[in-house]
Formats: C-alpha cells, sequence, structure tokens
C-alpha cells in the first residue's frame, strides 16, 4: 500500500514539472530552444555609480561609489564593503539573458515577479535614470531564476547563483570590520582589560613590549594581533546609535584595544556577553555591534604570548664578536672584518677553524624559551655558562645560563626573569664551547 502511495505521489510531481514545462515551451518562440545566452545590458562594472537593492526581506539599501570608495547610504551612513559591492556590480555587467521563457506574460506573479521577490536598480555614471533588474522565484528545476526589466514585457532566465548575489541586505552591503584604521602604519598597541594591560611599541621592523615589562616582542604574535582587530568582522548591528554604553557593558569594558598609528589612534571597547559573542563598538563610531566571543579570549592573553622565544638575536652571519665564560675560563673570538672570507681569531690572534664557530652559533640560535619564570633563579647569580656577542655593529647581548636541579634557565640581561630552556640542547651548545679550545 506504501509502495502505490509513493508512486501515486511521483507521478503528480512528474505532472506538475510536465505541464510546467509545456506551460514555458507554449509560450516561447520555437526558435528561442537554440538560442544563445545574450547580454543582459552592455556595460562595465566601472560605470556604476550607484546602486539601490531591495531584498526579499522588503529592505531597501543605497551605495553610492564616492571617489574611489563605496559608501552605504540607506537605511544608515557607513562604509561599504568593497568587495561585496564590487561584486555586485560586476556581476551585472556580466550577466546574461539564459533564454526568454514568456514573450506577453499574462499573469507575472506566476514568476515571482509581481512584485518582484529582488529589485537591483543601479545608475551609471553620466546619467539620471536608474536601470532596473527585476528578480522572481526559481524555476521548478531550481537551476535558474526568472527575471525580467521592468521597460519590457518579457521574462527570461538567469542563473540561480546570482540570487545570492543580488538579494543582498544593508548589513550585506557595510564594511563589517570592528576597527578602522591603516594596518600598516600601526606603530603601537594597547590591550587594556579587567586582568590585563599589555602595551606594544614598534620602532623600525622591531616590535618590543613596554607594559608590563620591558622585553623583546615575538614579532609574528604582536602582527597576528594587529591582523585579528584589523580583519575581524562584526556579526550583527546590535543598535545604530546607544545613549546608554551601561546596558552593554561598554561604560567599563572588559577589553578596550587601542592601535597607534603615527598621527592617530583608533579603540575597540568590548563588553558584555550576547547570544555566545559579546557587545562592542569602534570608539569613533556611534553604533554597537556583536563580535565573537573568541575575540576577547585572543586579546586576554598573556604577557608570556608576546614575548620572543629565540634566546639570542644574533647569528653567525651578523656576529662580529663572542665571549663565553665558563667557571674561570674567558673565551673571546673576534670577526676578522677585513677577510673576504670572514674569518674568527682568537684572543692571542690565531685564527679559529670557521666550521667550529659556526657550529657554537648553530646552537645557541637553537635555544628557545619553553616557558618563562619571574623570578629568576638565584643560582644565575653564579652561572653554569654566560655569552656575550656582538652583533649587527654596535648590539651587545649578553645571557646566563644555570642548571636548577633538572631543568636549565637562561636570563638576558636586558630583560626581567628567566627562560626555561630545553637542556638536550643545553649541552650540545657546551659541547660546542668546549669545542673552541
Amino acid at each position: 500500500m506504501g509502495g502505490l502511495r509513493s508512486t501515486v505521489v511521483l507521478l503528480i510531481v512528474l505532472g506538475g514539472l510536465g505541464g510546467y514545462i509545456y506551460f514555458v515551451d507554449a509560450n516561447r518562440d520555437p526558435a528561442a530552444l537554440d538560442a544563445k545566452p545574450t547580454a543582459f545590458i552592455e556595460l562595465s562594472a566601472d560605470d556604476i555609480e550607484e546602486m539601490v537593492i531591495r531584498s526579499d526581506s522588503g529592505e531597501t539599501s543605497r551605495v553610492r561609489r564616492m571617489d574611489e570608495t563605496w559608501q552605504l547610504l540607506k537605511p544608515s551612513t557607513a562604509d561599504a564593503d568593497a568587495g561585496v559591492v564590487s561584486t555586485v556590480t560586476s556581476n551585472l555587467a556580466s550577466l546574461e539573458v539564459q533564454r526568454v521563457v514568456d514573450e506577453q506574460p499574462a499573469d507575472l506573479s506566476q514568476y515571482g515577479l509581481e512584485p518582484a521577490r529582488i529589485d537591483v536598480a543601479f545608475r551609471l555614471k553620466d546619467q539620471q535614470d536608474f536601470e532596473h533588474l527585476l528578480v522572481g522565484e526559481q524555476t521548478p528545476t531550481g537551476g535558474d531564476l526568472f527575471a525580467r526589466r521592468p521597460d519590457e514585457t518579457r521574462v527570461f532566465l538567469i542563473s540561480s547563483f546570482l540570487d545570492s548575489i543580488f538579494n543582498k541586505s544593508a548589513f550585506d552591503l557595510r564594511d563589517k570590520a570592528v576597527l578602522k584604521f591603516e594596518r600598516d602604519s600601526a606603530e603601537g598597541v594597547e590591550l587594556v582589560g579587567n586582568s590585563t594591560h599589555l602595551q606594544f611599541a614598534k620602532t623600525g621592523a622591531t616590535w618590543r613590549i613596554v607594559e608590563p615589562i620591558a622585553a623583546r616582542a615575538d614579532y609574528a604574535a604582536v602582527e597576528s594581533l594587529i591582523t585579528s582587530l584589523s580583519s575581524t568582522h562584526m556579526q550583527r548591528i546590535v543598535v545604530p546609535d546607544t545613549s546608554d554604553p551601561q546596558e552593554y557593558g561598554l561604560d567599563q569594558p572588559a577589553m578596550t584595544a587601542t592601535v597607534v598609528g603615527a598621527n592617530s589612534s583608533a579603540s575597540l571597547l568590548i563588553g558584555d556577553g550576547d547570544e555566545g559573542g559579546r557587545f562592542a563598538r569602534d570608539a569613533s563610531r556611534p553604533e554597537v555591534f556583536a563580535v565573537e566571543e573568541s575575540l576577547l579570549t585572543n586579546l586576554s592573553k598573556g604577557v608570556s604570548e608576546y614575548r620572543r622565544k629565540d634566546i639570542f638575536d644574533a647569528r653567525s652571519f651578523t656576529a662580529t664578536r663572542i665571549e663565553t665564560g665558563r667557571g674561570d675560563e674567558t673565551i673571546t673570538l673576534e670577526r676578522n672584518t677585513a677577510d673576504s672570507d670572514a674569518t674568527w681569531r682568537d684572543a692571542s690572534g690565531q685564527d679559529v677553524d670557521v666550521t667550529v664557530v659556526d657550529d657554537l652559533f648553530t646552537k645557541l640560535s637553537g635555544l628557545r624559551a619553553q616557558a618563562f619564570e619571574e623570578p629568576a633563579p638565584m643560582a644565575l647569580e653564579t652561572p653554569a655558562l654566560s655569552v656575550t656577542i656582538r652583533y649587527d655593529g654596535d648590539k651587545t647581548e649578553t645571557v646566563s645560563f644555570v642548571r636548577s636541579a633538572i631543568d636549565v634557565f637562561a636570563a638576558r640581561s636586558d630583560e626581567p626573569g628567566s627562560a626555561r630552556i630545553d637542556a638536550t640542547l643545553f649541552d650540545a651548545a657546551l659541547m660546542a664551547v668546549d669545542a673552541l679550545r
């Protein structure tokens, strides 16, 4: 009995589809069967000056080209998302009519065109009137969309993938960056939260930690932080303007992230929780929006996450002098910079095997912090090894190493605390020092 019922339902569906095909074919010129797709309108995407889009929700949005950028003008004013807008304009410029299905439709509502489900209006440069693309429902097979122009009677088909491209809300069209600043001009970053106060400063191509300690910063970690602030998108607009920041926890934010440029600064305020996310706002803009909880989590990392893990900055090709101290023994090597082969000499002026020196630098440059300790172990007052390197002209770094039980710690003279390092790698470095004798 169940099989019979399924068969009947299938026959009804096939009959409906057959009726649709018959209806469409009956209203189409037989010559159109072999017709190739034609251009909807001849234009270039750069010719479009303004667009007004009414989505299937009934919301109307207006965007206009302002010099080299796009602006959202309705229902609110904001920068437009250039990528989204250009996708709409480029698809309008390349839009093809797949084929005409009805030259003289008696009832446009059967196509979802009375009224049209989506209305994409666009104005070209040096023109006052708008052209329109009216988009209706999908065909029963789902492969195409019914569409028409208001100045023509015919109904034609366009590809169904264009539905998501043309059916844009105001939020789709606006720039959704949570913080506006010049990414490449960032010279400082400050994070202030309930239990966080971090500050970074950039000198040349180097980032340093300023607060809560003075230390080298991991360049990639700080750059990743800035990228996160520049690329994170708001999830939705909560309110276009608020006169009561306390309602969203923005009077005493859980986190304030500030990026400082040469002549400007931009601050992001993150407030109370909101449906799995957080309320937030750019201090320079009135709207309150929602961001993912992961953004606050990312901004709440401790200072150790941003510290440079390499114990030494110097490398064999940048170093000009190295001094190692182990117990009462000191070994000093100088690079002979006048020699094109960049040879090394000891304190007595004797040449030292370059491969031995290079091996030492390889071992030292491989030492990395596994964790940071505050304060440094007292045993660092009598280190097992101390290394001082002059590099990059006039830069100098001094690192002391000590064993404490099964752990090995390294402390730089220009940074607080110490770093726990791999004991095996340290032993390899000691062997490289011994090879200098």
